[in-house]
């Protein structure tokens, strides 16, 4: 019943943090950063798996689906922590809806995560939670540096250095894949 809680109360808090933010601009720029899609990730991968356990069912898919989701939010949560928190000062970061999208909703996930949902992955499974890190780099990528279209508003390609950026965000996240197997 607790693990129920906590999915539902992270999937409403991150729901309600992203329409926030998309009360004061298009959803499209809301989009855009990896804490919304994290969390409405992680979110949507919560919602099934409350899902799934109100109807008694057990699923290897939804569970794997719910790990990939909480290895975005953790991305998010260290990334603030470790890099953005420094550079931008943690007082804007921890605050209004992003106290939510940055903290609780991650902490949210974890704590359920390693309370009830564990799902046991080889070394190498375990590099899924990678995925949406590769993916969103390489949007980011795209429309940092090649199209021009966005601001680098997460600094990674400050001084052209979106090599060692791209490179330290993946890797990062395998090596935070590979801690929460264990």
């Amino acid at each position: 019943m607790l693990s129920l809680l906590f999915h539902l109360a992270m999937a409403v808090l991150a729901f309600c943090a992203v329409a926030s933010h998309a009360r004061h601009r298009p959803l499209k720029d809301v989009l855009r950063y990896f804490t919304a899609q994290s969390n409405l990730l992680c979110a949507a991968a919560s919602l099934i798996l409350a899902a799934m356990r109100l109807s008694g069912v057990s699923s290897a898919p939804v569970l794997l689906f719910n790990y990939v989701g909480t290895v975005a939010v953790a991305v998010t949560l260290l990334t603030v922590l470790v890099f953005l928190g420094p550079q931008f000062g943690y007082k804007p970061l921890f605050s209004g809806p992003d106290f939510l999208l940055h903290l609780v909703c991650p902490l949210l996930a974890l704590i359920a995560y390693f309370a009830w949902d564990r799902v046991p992955l080889s070394p190498l499974a375990s590099l899924i939670g990678v995925i949406p890190v590769l993916l969103y780099g390489c949007l980011y990528l795209h429309k940092v540096v090649y199209a021009k279209q966005w601001e680098d508003f997460y600094g990674f390609n400050r001084d052209g250095k979106w090599p060692v950026s791209f490179a330290a965000m993946v890797a990062g996240t395998a090596v935070l894949c590979l801690l929460m197997r264990l």
